[in-house]
Parts: C-alpha cells; sequence; structure tokens
C-alpha cells in the first residue's frame, strides 16, 4: 500500500516591482495576481498610476504551469485543495520575506490588493499574520472560508472595498449575494462595495480612483 512521506526544503521564488521607493512616494501597493498570471505581467495594470507616487511590489505564484497545448504561454496558481494547509504555509512564508524585504512594516501608506484568487491570498496573509494597512482592495474573488470577523477585527480603521463586474461568469447573482452578506459582517467598518458593466477582468479605473 502506498503513503505520502513529507519534506522540507528551501526554495527560492521571483517577484516583480514597480517604479521606485522615494521620498516622493505616498501609496506601496501589495498586489496578489489572479490565477494563470505571472507576475511581472500583472503588474501592467498598475501601469497608469502616478509612478512618483505609487509603489508597487507583485509577488509571484510559486506553481507554473503553461497555460495551453502549445507550452508557449506559462501562468502560475497560488493555492489548490491538495495539501492545502501546507501549501498556505509556503504561501505566507514566501509574502515573510517579500514584506521583510520590502520593508513593508515602516511604509507610510500600504495599499493590499487581491485580484481573483489573490483575494484568498490577501486575506489569508493579513489575518495569520495581523498586517495592518491603509486599505484591503478585493477584487473579484472570494474571502475563504474559514475566516471570520474575529481575523480582521485588527482592521477596523482599515478602509476595506470590494469590486466585481456584474457579468462576471465566476461570481453569479446567488453566489454574489451571499458573498456581499458575508463581506459586510467580515468588515463591519468602512466597508465599500463598487461594480462594474463588465466580466472577470480587472478594473484599472476604479483602481486609479482608490488610489
Amino acid at each position: 500500500m502506498s503513503r505520502e512521506k513529507q519534506v522540507s526544503y528551501q526554495i527560492t521564488n521571483t517577484y516583480s516591482v514597480l517604479n521606485r521607493f522615494t521620498e516622493k512616494t505616498k501609496n506601496v501597493w501589495l498586489v496578489c495576481h489572479g490565477i494563470g498570471y505571472l507576475s511581472r505581467y500583472f503588474i501592467r495594470h498598475f501601469n497608469h498610476l502616478d509612478a512618483d507616487a505609487n509603489y508597487i511590489i507583485a509577488p509571484q505564484a510559486q506553481s507554473k504551469y503553461y497555460l495551453k497545448s502549445d507550452y508557449r504561454h506559462v501562468g502560475a496558481s497560488w493555492l489548490t485543495r491538495e495539501n492545502l494547509e501546507a501549501e498556505i504555509d509556503n504561501v505566507l512564508n514566501y509574502l515573510d520575506e517579500v514584506f521583510m524585504e520590502e520593508n513593508l512594516a515602516k511604509v507610510p501608506n500600504l495599499i493590499v490588493l487581491g485580484y481573483s484568487q489573490g483575494v484568498s491570498v490577501a486575506t489569508r496573509y493579513l489575518a495569520q499574520r495581523k498586517i495592518n494597512c491603509a486599505q484591503l482592495i478585493l477584487h473579484s474573488g472570494k474571502v475563504p472560508a474559514e475566516l471570520t470577523a474575529k481575523d480582521f477585527a485588527f482592521l477596523k480603521d482599515t478602509k476595506v472595498t470590494y469590486l466585481y463586474g456584474t457579468q462576471d461568469e465566476y461570481l453569479k447573482k446567488g453566489i454574489i449575494e451571499v458573498e456581499e452578506t458575508r463581506l459586510k459582517s467580515l468588515f463591519p467598518y468602512n466597508f465599500e462595495l463598487q461594480t462594474y458593466d463588465g466580466g472577470h477582468e480587472f478594473n484599472t479605473d476604479i483602481i486609479e480612483k482608490l488610489s
């Protein structure tokens, strides 16, 4: 009979940055991409923001794969249901290293954003590490079921925005109604809901307004 065993080992992973952190920087963004992205492509969604005022950091999901059968384009995924608890630990440990490397504990105005699958990554990281931020932007994704209002109680001074497209094929009416109700209970302070006419796509216009 087969059985699984486990080992621990050290790995190396990349992350992407946009612009430079200077005395003119007003906002520092930690942005978690959705499934199928590489961070260097996802970060292009922030090219329209003022380069002097905004410094963007995009971590890279570690599980990479070919997107199509022609084996040309590579994407990545943060997590699957397989060995989930251990994989969550791996992701959080990686984000700890990015956090320390960029000295995010001392930045003036930290904005954390998760898009699609990145919502689960961003919220788990904030909840488990108790990372304070000025803004939390949840874009077209779902907060993991295991997280509760108690996990986010420390964010009472954080502006929380949830945005999604009204034609999003992954957030059908019944799903989004349940999610909206849950989000209002998870984030009873400073919560705002924004929608736009579109599908499961990144909305740069709203992001610019939030910046």
